[in-house]
């Protein structure tokens, strides 16, 4: 497997970057996001892969960074969900906005994506929700050694408690949790996921 590719950009283009390797010139297959983190043509760019082999075809997708590549990979493990679908998805949404919708069971924003129906993003829901990490919802630099913290937004924890009861809980369920660890988060998201490990440990 190719884990990563460091070169220079040669060209971007709509959903591919071209990266020149030691003479080579790679194509990697990206998402917007990916597109828009790559640097200017001539520029030094370092990108993370997965080399797709198919009957008819060999597909190399470049990803900025090892977080997105893991959801990628995650979006591919659904079934239904293939390698150009699960591309279009980290395309519509944000990577955090991606995995907080996920394990908050927004079924409307995954179908935001082309090519993804009701059915298709309540199977991702499914089958991804148990796999989504803290680490993948967090604000970077969030509790950090000498950081000041944050005040948590006034309704985080009206939508945790939202977001807990459209998983499947109870409202009683919700509310203990959050109560639990409401000292622990200063964002919304973090206050969910922080729920939910608490809910699962109760």
């Amino acid at each position: 497997m190719i884990d990563f590719i460091e070169g220079t950009v040669a060209e971007k283009g709509h959903g591919e970057v071209i990266v020149n390797a030691g003479g080579v010139g790679f194509l990697l297959l990206c998402s917007m996001t990916t597109v828009a983190a790559a640097p200017a043509a001539g520029e030094k760019w370092k990108c993370y892969t997965i080399l797709n082999v198919r009957e008819d075809a060999m597909e190399l997708f470049g990803f900025s960074s090892k977080q997105e590549r893991d959801m990628f990979k995650r979006l591919c493990s659904v079934t239904g969900v293939g390698a150009r679908t699960a591309l279009a998805m980290l395309s519509a949404l944000p990577l955090k906005e991606l995995s907080v919708a996920i394990l908050t069971g927004d079924v409307t924003a995954l179908a935001r994506a082309p090519g993804i129906g009701k059915k298709t993003a309540q199977r991702i829901v499914l089958e991804l929700k148990d796999k989504i990490e803290q680490a993948d919802v967090s604000v970077p630099g969030a509790g950090a050694a000498g950081g000041t913290a944050q005040p948590m937004p006034a309704n985080a924890e009206r939508e945790a408690q939202q977001a807990l009861q459209a998983l499947g809980y109870t409202a009683a369920e919700a509310a203990r949790a959050i109560n639990l660890v409401r000292d622990k988060a200063t964002e919304t998201d973090q206050l969910i996921m922080l729920a939910l490990r608490q809910i699962g440990s109760l």
